[in-house]
């Protein structure tokens, strides 16, 4: 069930940023930004700068590891628009149209490094079952990540357990692939501000 308030709940200024969007980019403007505009002072505005931190911060996991990351969070809560936009960020910074699909498809047989798989698998552990211990851990570490990097995909899969509820609960709608094309393009370039 779509809750309406992302439709209606905006002032003048928003409805008129938002005509002006829509008239240049001649895509409808996406859920997650009238999310991001509702209430910007209680959640737009603060979680924004969690977000970019999170995601293009400095980090020794590349922009696309950590975008992979969001995506595979994504997939576990089965949320199809946060799936379907961060694969296409991930392909996008892979340079592979196939690279999200073929990771999100088969973990263990996709061709990526020891380490990220190893932190995948902690994330979708922490994510389904919303613990993890110290063995869980143990064999990230004995993977080859460092502190930082558990750190850092951690902060990821805080902002988007967060993000994608968020999407589930306001129903958020799942565009055609170009409209997730044109928001990978973004934010590769602009990043979540």
């Amino acid at each position: 069930m779509r809750l309406k308030i992302l439709d209606s709940g905006h002032g003048f200024g928003t409805k008129a940023l938002f005509a002006l969007i829509r008239a240049a980019s001649r895509q409808e403007i996406l859920d997650v930004i009238k999310l991001v505009k509702y209430r910007p002072d209680f959640y737009g505005n603060p979680m924004s700068k969690v977000t970019q931190e999170a995601m293009r911060g400095a980090s020794p996991w590349s922009v696309g590891d950590r975008e992979l990351m969001a995506a595979f969070i994504a997939k576990i809560n089965q949320c199809e628009f946060c799936t379907k936009a961060h694969s296409a960020v991930v392909d996008l910074a892979y340079g592979n149209k196939k690279k999200a699909s073929a990771i999100l498809c088969d973990l263990e047989s996709s061709g990526i490094d020891q380490t990220l798989r190893a932190t995948l698998l902690m994330l979708g552990k922490l994510t389904r079952e919303h613990v993890v211990n110290a063995d869980d851990m143990r064999a990230v570490i004995a993977a080859g990540a460092s502190f930082q990097q558990i750190e850092d995909a951690l902060a990821v899969a805080f902002s988007f357990n967060i993000i994608g509820r968020l999407a589930d609960s306001f129903g958020f709608s799942v565009p055609p692939p170009q409209a997730f094309d044109a928001g990978a393009k973004y934010l590769l370039s602009r990043g979540y501000r």
